[in-house]
């Protein structure tokens, strides 16, 4: 299966569900990360140090970010919908 880094943004329940289906997802919070103002580059460069796929609702930064540093593990930006 495979192994996410749950931007701060992202919503628990979706990570409790992708955790149901057998993947390996770390919150920011897990990581001790949450509510430090990091900078984007950073929160992408720790996913990619850790191996993890970033998973994150912040499309408009990590769309930029995939041009400006194209060697990551990958990047999953999603939309929110409340259903």
């Amino acid at each position: 299966m495979a192994r996410f880094y749950a931007n701060e943004n992202f919503p628990l329940s979706a990570v409790e569900s992708l955790r149901q289906l057998g993947h390996d997802v770390l919150t920011t919070m897990e990581s001790g990360k949450s509510g430090q103002a990091i900078p984007d580059s950073d929160v992408l460069s720790f996913a990619t140090t850790e191996n993890r796929i970033l998973v994150t609702l912040n499309r408009r930064h990590f769309i930029r970010l995939h041009s400006e540093m194209p060697h990551h593990t990958g990047i999953i930006v999603c939309t929110f919908d409340s259903n």
